[in-house]
């Protein structure tokens, strides 16, 4: 029992990996206090991922740090994000995908940021950094959650400053756990992770390869596949001076390697013989697993701690930030009173889905690793060895396009079956995890498009609801919306592009979206019933 009240905050945030951060930043931007636990001294310095997609930084850029992260970039943002399979590094091409993950810089009018190659603990720097400079932001590091209480008001939690060495208490209207696989919160509230453990083992290397990018002639790439019957892994550039990952796959149930196996395992694999430096080596193992629910009263989860895949697709850091947006703006709705149960409640009945749908695609991806792709014979400098070649090259481009060229997966989710969605009635589009075809159907993202004036449309969208209105509606319709979500303490943008190409894409005169940039009703002509539109779109009513 907790019987000393504590400091008062409006969240509770446990974990200060990319999730967290990126939901404190999103309360941050809302004017809501919170405050950012972390048992560790600082930021991740772990590998980890390495691809930041097109939407999370769509959201840096909504929060205007997109510029940060590129300029903080190791390789340089015009580094080819490639992809190439070889037997090894010192050994035969097999196949590659070019922009993988579209990394490329440049304007699309799909995306108003393409993604970027850049290690975890980069992207983490930048959001701590940009967090520090939100006013309603507390960032306490060495700081360890060690008990939860919770009543139909607060939430309150016992801290334990580990640099201080004493503990501290803090009331919160509500606590999120993001902290990890591992989450002390998920236990805390009896959440269960339902699936499979241990698919495959892996390790994850981090060394110091001095020259080892002039030394094979594959060309840049940010990873190489070896397919190989000594060392099937994956390796590839991490960050500036020469340093580097090494990723063995599917080892064999009681290996272990240490630093000196490690060396030995990089020269094996890659046939080139360097002075490696081993900095870290890390187990891992790859599962699947989906938390049986996200929520207890006023505790959710959010990021590893909720849901935990494979990482082949770079799927799950991002799926982490995305979490944090989503249940970021709702919980700030309904500190800020506009926002009621069925906001919080669509947490869950949102992201579930997509959280289900990226599993399969990234178990679908771990399904074909090199071990699966080597043959006896694939080396060999002869006949049959180059059909062979040809014939893995073949299988590779069938099997793996969907790995490295998931637009459709990134961009293409959507919240049809929300209850604060309003349906138009349209049939949702099939699911193409390569072709992204934009849709302003109510749950889509919305749109994209760049303005004559050179800026993204998402620019000009407000950080509450946005009203875009493509056509000639009347000023009194407009400032009927305008008086309807002020009643309803709504905060509206209204925003008329004079872009002929934005009213195409949308089709719609009238477009209502939300503050993740995701539409939540459109129309013609704004509904007679309208009064209880806001209602909806806020979780207050199920009516329309």
């Amino acid at each position: 029992m907790i019987s000393q009240a504590g400091q008062k905050v409006q969240v509770l945030i446990v974990g200060a990996g990319p999730t967290g951060l990126a939901l404190a930043i999103e309360l941050g931007h809302q004017g809501v206090s919170c405050m950012v636990v972390e048992k560790n001294d600082r930021v991740g310095y772990a590998p980890r991922a390495k691809t930041t997609n097109v939407r999370t930084r769509e959201f840096l850029r909504r929060w205007k740090i997109a510029d940060k992260l590129r300029a903080a970039s190791p390789l340089g943002v015009n580094y080819p994000s490639n992809v190439v399979f070889v037997t090894r590094l010192s050994g035969y091409r097999l196949a590659s995908f070019d922009n993988a993950f579209y990394c490329a810089p440049g304007r699309n009018p799909l995306y108003s940021e393409h993604a970027q190659w850049v290690p975890q603990y980069t992207l983490e720097e930048v959001l701590r950094a940009h967090a520090e400079t939100l006013p309603t932001v507390q960032l306490r590091f060495n700081c360890e959650l060690k008990s939860i209480e919770q009543d139909v008001n607060f939430v309150r939690v016992l801290v334990h400053d580990r640099a201080q060495e004493k503990d501290f208490s803090v009331d919160a209207a509500y606590l999120v756990g993001a902290d990890g696989a591992r989450s002390t919160v998920r236990d805390a509230i009896g959440a269960k992770l339902e699936g499979t453990y241990g698919l495959s083992r892996n390790y994850n290397i981090v060394f110091h390869a001095p020259g080892l990018d002039k030394a094979h002639d594959h060309g840049q790439a940010v990873m190489y596949w070896q397919i190989n019957g000594d060392v099937p892994s994956l390796i590839g550039p991490m960050d500036r001076g020469d340093k580097w990952f090494f990723m063995p796959t599917k080892m064999p149930e009681g290996v272990k390697i240490n630093d000196g196996d490690a060396k030995e395992l990089i020269h094996k694999a890659t046939g080139i013989d360097l002075p490696y430096e081993v900095l870290s080596t890390d187990e891992w193992a790859a599962s699947r697993f989906l938390a049986d629910r996200y929520r207890d009263r006023r505790i959710f989860l959010a990021g590893d701690a909720c849901h935990l895949h494979p990482p082949f697709g770079g799927y799950g850091m991002n799926m982490g930030i995305a979490d944090g947006v989503d249940l970021g703006w709702k919980l700030a709705a309904a500190l800020q009173g506009w926002g009621g149960p069925k906001l919080l409640d669509s947490y869950e009945l949102e992201r579930r889905p997509v959280h289900e749908s990226v599993l399969d695609e990234s178990v679908a991806n771990h399904a074909m690793l090199g071990n699966q792709l080597w043959t006896d014979g694939l080396e060999d400098d002869s006949e049959i060895g180059s059909r062979l070649r040809s014939e893995v090259g073949q299988r590779i481009q069938l099997a793996k396009l969907r790995e490295f060229s998931t637009l459709g997966v990134v961009l293409g989710y959507h919240y049809d079956q929300s209850p604060v969605i309003v349906s138009d009635g349209t049939v949702a589009p099939a699911k193409d995890f390569i072709n992204y075809v934009p849709s302003a159907r109510p749950g889509h993202r919305a749109p994209h498009a760049w303005m004559h004036d050179g800026t993204s449309l998402y620019d000009h969208f407000g950080m509450g609801f946005t009203l875009l209105v493509t056509d000639d509606v009347g000023d009194d319709i407009v400032e009927t919306v305008r008086r309807q979500a002020h009643a309803a303490g709504v905060p509206l943008v209204v925003l008329r592009p004079i872009e002929a190409g934005i009213a195409q894409l949308y089709g719609s005169r009238l477009t209502l979206i939300r503050p993740d940039q995701h539409v939540a009703w459109r129309g013609d002509d704004w509904p007679p019933h309208s009064m209880y539109l806001f209602e909806r779109v806020t979780g207050r009513s199920t009516n329309v």
